[in-house]
């Protein structure tokens, strides 16, 4: 894997359809007393480190951090992170980093090639979910998440980042088989987006060597460079004076401590320590402009200010000053978010932040998405909108409520901190390195924010604006689906003529109240009953609404919301396109008697979700809370569910989002199978069918209406709370909202035949897509239809097995032996709602005069798993991490409120839950083979590709 990190990313975000605050910059991870901290930032800094995590250095130099974290019980997180990336590569060996990174898993001293991954399988890990790794710009980073922490896990874990750190062969047979699987990864990330955010940094970093040495590097190398100059990277770079061990987990600290230092103590460094290479000067420079045209991207533009990179030590005082520039960036971010929300916008979405690239350069930007066609309106809108601010500052009760959403924001993070998930903690000490920021507990930014904001004035905010947009530049990048006449010097033009217009201050905003505290009476409980194993509270209201309650301590006050109303897809015609795509119509059209923005204003201090889709059997919606605010939470649920505001400007946004989608989606294989998919596999059923440019363009607000409001209005009610919280709490939080609604129907029991369109009938010949991308990019795809889960529970679970066994010998074929493609996959589906519909398939990418030995492998496998019992090892090896997958995911919230909604009204999936491990730990090598011969059956293949457009495979398209 590749990570492009830094202001690249945060640029792609900045440019989503809704700009959102940034979140305070300083939350991390835990730390040590002074003594072991040397080595470790805080030994610089007046910041005390978290006290939970030991911090340590061993006399080689590495440094290792480690923590203990019960929570989950019996999980870790093993990293090993090298200072070492593709900013550290020669010009002949662009690319190596990462081709290392793939070699870490192809033979070393003690573990012979292809191995790694089948010691992790036998333990409990998958491959990519479990077993993964990255290689970024100044870091490579192994990543092992254990599903239990007895010693065989642990000491077999650490002995593979062992070898990974300095045993690897890198044997030239491996390095060859390895190419093709590189140049699939390539290949597969040539997106229109990602060829923009590269042609970005060669724009913004002119010059600099962060844009000439990217992750992913020349094709020309990787196709040729030999395994030895792969090892001379690995010997160069590679070194324990670079390496950091990070273990969060469920153990004995002086254990793992003692642990680390046996398998790593012993790792002598060659040499002196190399070092970094020069970034190069940031340029000067005046305003300039970049134009990308490229018909798979949306219309956006960037506006930047680069500046050399901020080197300053993490103190407190520098944290406050970060913190107090952030803060004046929410309120341009909200301000921008209002615009976006207003009728006839000038810009869809925009955001403004400010960020270090790879210690390259620092980036203030400013960045909109724009309807297409109207780009000069949306840069006029943003680029004003941001001199408005450095004018004229920000007004007090602006600074107050982000101050407030902050403050939500950090005692949440406070109140979660004990159960968070290793592989978090993990992350955020990894966050920390980079940067050489010192890791600091939740408690400790809380209370170091509350010390920064005690006092705080618009003045102290606005001198600090003053100096964000400063720099180089300023210097327009865009990109657009078109060409634009006049090119640059048009955008420069353009940009000139808005700084040109006087801005004057902003309006102040009136105080609003938040509406929706009382839907009449509390309700009453009808009945009440526990399902003891499970630990769930099933609840009905004497209006007839539906409560399930589940109390858990996954997660220190976390608590989820789960509105079931109506019948959702199952209550739409078969016959007419539905409204998925533009479900956030609901939400973002904000309430009857209050607007979407005035709504987060009033309950900037709240912390609560407003999500809505069309599930199966269902129109949902859903939210995250804590637990002090779980009445406002479903004071905002139920508000939606009965009062939507269906406002035209949000519909009408996501229209002119809607107009280039069709292009974004063609310009790449993956997004016609994304989009064409899911009516293929109903046979065309228009419910999940993408609607044509055509139909998009024709649809109104009132279409979208039409087809949600009798179930939100009309339909049975069921809520579903899962979290930190009594059955108590959540009874009388939703008797004072839902149950205090007019009274609702039983749901009732799903009929015995509720059918959607069916899978498609097996062909010998694929069906043939088209796309406008990359001539050597397309996608094989062959599917089995199956069942719904209900016809054979037990059979359900033995193809998932099966699925897994037929992914593991995919990726060994095609992946480790003829090395045609990246990533591999195997998906299953058993539906519980519709009548005989179910899948099993698989799909991968690769050169189009490649396909033929995917669907010939695929076939291959079939048969095999059909006529064949597979061996004990495989079977385990396929089976175990599914088992620790369940068995982390029943430690969720998010699990539970998925598995227990509909329980009330079809008791059955209670069972679902209960026989999910048990009937997967009881499936052996003749279950197996039994489900591939009634499932796999050669006449039933479905089969698909998708292939470039004019390509001799496109000659015979179908649609």
């Amino acid at each position: 894997m590749i990570r492009i990190p830094g202001a690249a990313l945060a640029a792609a975000l900045s440019l989503a359809l809704i700009a959102a605050p940034t979140g305070l910059s300083a939350a991390a991870p835990p730390s040590a007393t002074a003594a072991a901290s040397v080595g470790w930032p805080q030994a610089r800094s007046d910041l005390q480190a978290d006290p939970a995590i030991r911090f340590g250095v061993l006399p080689n130099g590495m440094r290792y951090a480690i923590r203990r974290q019960a929570t989950p019980a019996g999980q870790a997180a093993l990293r090993l992170r090298f200072a070492a990336g593709s900013l550290m590569e020669d010009d002949d060996q662009a690319g190596l980093a990462h081709f290392l990174e793939h070699m870490a898993f192809n033979g070393s001293k003690d573990v012979k090639e292809g191995e790694m991954i089948k010691i992790l399988e036998r333990l409990g890990l998958a491959f990519g979910a479990d077993t993964n790794a990255s290689t970024g710009f100044s870091e490579t980073i192994y990543k092992l998440d254990l599903p239990r922490t007895d010693a065989e896990t642990v000491d077999t874990s650490l002995k593979l980042l062992r070898e990974t750190a300095f045993n690897l062969t890198i044997d030239p047979a491996a390095v060859d088989r390895e190419r093709g699987v590189i140049l699939a990864e390539e290949r597969a990330r040539d997106t229109p987006s990602y060829r923009a955010t590269v042609k970005r940094l060669d724009f913004l970093l002119k010059g600099q060597r962060l844009p000439q040495r990217l992750p992913i590097g020349r094709v020309e190398v990787l196709k040729t460079a030999p395994a030895s100059r792969i090892a001379d990277y690995y010997r160069r770079w590679y070194r324990p004076d670079r390496a950091v061990l990070v273990a969060v987990g469920d153990f004995d600290v002086d254990s793992m401590e003692s642990k680390i230092r046996s398998a790593f103590g012993d790792w002598a460094a060659t040499g002196p320590g190399p070092a970094d290479p020069d970034h190069g000067q940031v340029a000067t420079r005046t305003a300039e402009a970049t134009l990308v045209v490229d018909p798979g991207v949306t219309q956006s533009l960037q506006v930047a200010w680069v500046s050399p990179p901020d080197k300053e030590p993490d103190t407190v005082a520098k944290r406050r000053r970060d913190l107090i520039e952030t803060l004046g960036l929410a309120v341009l971010n909200r301000r921008y978010s209002a615009i976006a929300r207003a009728a006839d916008p000038p810009f869809l979405g925009a955001g403004a932040y400010k960020a270090d690239q790879d210690h390259a350069a620092q980036l203030a930007t400013i960045g909109v998405s724009a309807e297409s066609g109207r780009w000069r309106e949306a840069l006029a809108a943003a680029e004003q909108e941001q001199r408005r601010l450095v004018q004229y500052g920000v007004r007090q009760e602006e600074l107050d409520r982000e101050i407030e959403e902050f403050r939500a924001s950090l005692r949440a993070a406070a109140a979660r901190a004990a159960t968070r998930r290793p592989s978090d903690l993990a992350g955020e000490v990894l966050a920390s390195l980079p940067d050489d920021t010192v890791v600091t507990s939740p408690a400790d930014d809380l209370a170091r924010f509350e010390a920064a904001v005690k006092d705080l004035k618009a003045e102290t905010v606005n001198a600090a604006l003053k100096g964000v947009f400063q720099g180089q530049g300023p210097l327009l990048f865009m990109t657009s689906p078109t060409p634009i006449e006049g090119g640059e010097q048009t955008l420069l033009a353009a940009l000139a003529a808005s700084q040109a217009v006087a801005v004057a201050p902003s309006a102040a905003t009136s105080q609003i109240a938040w509406p929706y505290e009382r839907f009449g009476p509390p309700g009453e409980v009808a009945d009440r009953s526990t399902v003891k194993d499970l630990g769930a509270t099933f609840v009905r209201f004497r209006n007839g609404v539906r409560l399930t309650v589940k109390p858990t301590a996954f997660r220190d006050d976390e608590v989820l919301v789960r509105v079931n109303a109506g019948r959702g897809m199952s209550s739409l015609p078969a016959d007419r396109q539905s409204p998925f795509w533009a479900a956030n119509a609901l939400t973002e059209g904000g309430l009857e008697k209050i607007g979407v923005e005035d709504m987060e204003r009033v309950l900037a201090s709240r912390f609560y979700g407003s999500r809505f889709n069309i599930g199966d059997d269902a129109f949902v919606l859903s939210g995250s809370t804590r637990t002090g605010d779980v009445a406002v939470q479903l004071q905002v649920l139920a508000a939606y569910l009965t009062e939507p505001g269906w406002r035209d400007t949000a519909f009408a946004r996501i229209k002119a989002a809607g107009r280039t989608i069709h292009d974004q989606y063609e310009s790449t294989v993956g997004g016609v199978l994304t989009r064409e998919l899911p009516g293929i596999l109903r046979s065309g059923d228009r419910r999940w069918t993408f609607p044509t440019r055509e139909e998009m363009a024709a649809t109104t607000l009132d279409d979208v209406r039409a087809a949600v409001t009798p179930g939100l209005s009309q339909g049975p009610v069921e809520v579903v709370i899962v979290g930190d919280i009594t059955v108590d709490q959540a009874i009388a939080a939703t008797a004072a909202t839902f149950g205090a609604l007019p009274p609702r129907p039983a749901p009732e029991p799903p009929p015995p035949e509720q059918r959607g369109g069916p899978f498609p009938a097996g062909r010998a010949d694929p069906m043939v897509l088209t796309h406008k991308g990359r001539a050597d990019q397309a996608v094989g795809y062959v599917a089995w239809g199956t069942s719904d889960y209900w016809a054979a529970p037990q059979r359900a679970r033995d193809a998932a097995v099966l699925r897994e066994i037929m992914k593991l010998r995919l990726t060994e074929e095609l992946r480790e032996t003829q090395g045609v493609t990246y990533s591999p996959d195997v998906n299953s589906q058993h539906s519980l709602v519709w009548t005989g519909w179910g899948y099993i398939a698989a799909n991968v990418e690769a050169p189009p005069d490649r396909l033929p030995d995917f669907f010939s492998a695929v076939l291959k496998i079939a048969e095999d798993l059909r006529r064949n019992e597979v061996s004990a090892d495989e079977l385990a090896r396929a089976r175990q991490p599914r088992l620790e997958g369940l068995h982390r995911a029943q430690q969720t919230n998010s699990y539970w409120v998925s598995e227990l909604s509909g329980a009330q009204a079809d008791p059955r999936r209670l069972d679902v839950i209960r026989q999910i491990l048990p009937g997967t730990e009881k499936v052996s090598p003749a279950d197996v083979k039994r489900a591939a011969e009634a499932l796999l059956k050669p006449e039933a293949a479905f089969k698909l590709m998708v292939v470039p457009a004019g390509s001799s495979a496109a000659a015979g398209a179908t649609s």
